[in-house]
């Protein structure tokens, strides 16, 4: 698996997904996006140890703002802080996992069918240019950039519920699933196999059918828990 690409000394660090609206993070957002975007991605990988002075010159950002990126992605469970040790980035664990498919299908199965009853015609344009892109890049067979795409269209989801507080609860959740997203898809098919439970979750919120957009998101999360608990 290649790495992401890593900025020169000095160089500006941009959230990729925001470049578009011409908006550069501060520091610390840049430090944060960064170190999250590579344990995402399995750069970094689970178990692996960070050595705070390494990822700052790597990144090319100071060590403070690298050491508030560190503490917040403790606080949202993707780092570890071992005393005399150091941070470890959080091993996979299916006890993890478990509890995160849990949460998600009390939680997301609600958010999905407020958004289906409250979903903004932009909103739906949106959810429908994403997966139009996401086909494109299961061609090319793309895991990196259809995990972005996965991640847009899910926050779109929240946000079309109309509720910022489940939205930014169903952002954290989501960002934790992630990696283990990007574990689980590394089998031919699977990408479109969630390409079509993304189509089915978008159908139903086009009909305003909040029963079916909630059983089309219960059935796109277990399936998640599954790929992952038929992993050999």
């Amino acid at each position: 698996m290649s790495k992401p690409d890593v900025p020169a000394q000095g160089e500006p660090v941009i959230d990729p997904r925001r470049q578009a609206s011409g908006k550069a993070l501060s520091l610390r957002d840049a430090a944060y996006e960064a170190i999250k975007h590579r344990i995402i991605t399995c750069a970094f990988r689970p178990g692996e140890y960070l050595n705070e002075a390494y990822v700052s010159a790597m990144l090319g950002i100071g060590r403070t703002p690298v050491h508030q990126a560190i503490d917040r992605l403790m606080h949202e469970g993707m780092v570890d802080v071992i005393p005399r040790k150091g941070v470890i980035v959080k091993p996979v664990s299916l006890d993890e996992i478990i509890q995160i498919v849990e949460v998600r299908l009390i939680n997301e199965t609600h958010g999905i069918r407020l958004a289906a009853e409250r979903a903004e015609r932009d909103e739906i344009a949106h959810l429908s240019d994403i997966l139009a892109r996401a086909a494109q890049w299961i061609e090319m067979r793309d895991s990196e950039q259809l995990m972005l795409l996965d991640r847009e269209f899910h926050n779109v989801l929240a946000l079309a519920s109309k509720n910022h507080v489940l939205a930014d609860t169903l952002s954290k959740l989501h960002d934790r699933s992630l990696r283990f997203w990007f574990i689980s898809l590394d089998r031919p098919g699977r990408h479109s196999n969630v390409h079509e439970q993304h189509e089915a979750i978008l159908a139903a919120i086009r009909d305003q059918d909040p029963d079916g957009a909630e059983e089309a998101m219960r059935s796109h999360i277990e399936e998640f828990r599954n790929n992952l608990m038929r992993r050999d």
